[in-house]
């Protein structure tokens, strides 16, 4: 049963990027189906945000608290730069009462995604470093989500902060304080413990919040069929300009553990709490930009790491030519 449930998990996690976007197909396709069950959304987030943070204890936060420029450079370009971009792109394109641009913010002030990790282990960043930053935006959540909001939108959106802040307090604060104590509880062993068996059943969650809210908000698809030839390359072009913003906004430490680590911090975003509030908070065409980006975040992260593998290998390439002249 363990293996099983670890070949489940590596399956899972080779092919995400073609999973994911499935995932949303399906929740179009069988929307009638699906349409009642959409309340469990919480629920099933929930569960992937605790499993996310077994693997984080209070060594790998301290570790961070240690390199506070990097923490709050990485914040910064995720959560100002990115956002003013959003807005200032969005509000060129759609106007600024377009609900569109609501949406484009809403990915960028976003807590960073869980499956940030994943991608910075493969490419050769900071797994320490990129763990603790998710874990510690997810607890500033409740803050830094509310405060983008009222800052863009607080003369034209009237939002209560309290229910959202409730909301990211339930979604994100509670299940991660539960992660770390676990994690400190049993000495950093219960995630390999407990992976055979929580890391499959999480990944099937995601799918589940993927597939949940497309059917949440595929009533409204007819509406979409005019704006996609604009939403869609806006989408694709914000994306990738977060992974930019990360990349190019590090390149002054000429440090490439972190380059990478930053990049994909400042590109990844957590979609599926994007969605939720989106559909709890705003109008359901807000929620069509971030469900969009599902279809555009990992294939551009599989993009980011042939580039970042590219250029690593020319710069050892760069730097063995010259040790050898």
């Amino acid at each position: 049963m363990r293996e099983r449930g670890l070949a489940f998990n590596r399956f899972f996690e080779k092919w995400m990027f073609l999973i994911i976007p499935g995932s949303l197909v399906l929740g179009f396709i069988f929307a009638d189906a699906l349409s009642p069950m959409v309340q469990a959304v919480p629920y099933l987030f929930a569960f992937v945000t605790l499993t996310m943070a077994l693997g984080c204890g209070l060594s790998e936060l301290g570790g961070v608290l240690k390199k506070p420029g990097i923490m709050g450079l990485t914040l910064m370009l995720a959560h100002l730069v990115s956002p003013l971009a959003a807005y200032w792109g969005g509000t060129a394109l759609f106007g600024a009462d377009s609900p569109y641009v609501v949406g484009l913010v809403l990915f960028t002030i976003i807590p960073l995604g869980v499956s940030t990790v994943l991608w910075v282990s493969m490419s050769g960043g900071s797994v320490p470093l990129v763990l603790a930053l998710v874990v510690l935006d997810s607890l500033l959540s409740p803050l830094v989500v509310p405060a983008a909001i009222h800052l863009f939108f607080g003369t034209t959106a009237h939002i209560d902060a309290g229910p959202i802040m409730l909301d990211l307090v339930i979604l994100i604060v509670v299940p991660t304080v539960i992660g770390v104590a676990l994690n400190e509880w049993s000495k950093g062993k219960i995630q390999g413990r407990t992976k055979p068996y929580t890391a499959p059943l999480s990944k099937l969650c995601f799918v589940g919040v993927v597939s949940l809210n497309a059917a949440a908000i595929s009533p409204y698809v007819d509406q979409l069929k005019q704006d996609m030839l604009v939403l869609v390359p806006a989408v694709i072009a914000l994306v990738g300009l977060c992974y930019a913003f990360g990349f190019l906004g590090t390149s002054f430490l000429r440090n490439s553990e972190l380059q990478i680590t930053v990049s994909y911090a400042t590109g990844m975003r957590n979609i599926s709490l994007g969605i939720v509030l989106a559909l709890g908070y705003f109008s359901p065409l807000a929620a069509v930009p971030v469900v969009l980006s599902i279809l555009v975040q990992q294939p551009l992260a599989t993009v980011h790491h042939y580039v970042l593998q590219k250029l690593n290998k020319d710069k050892t390439g760069a730097s063995g030519s010259a040790h050898v002249g």
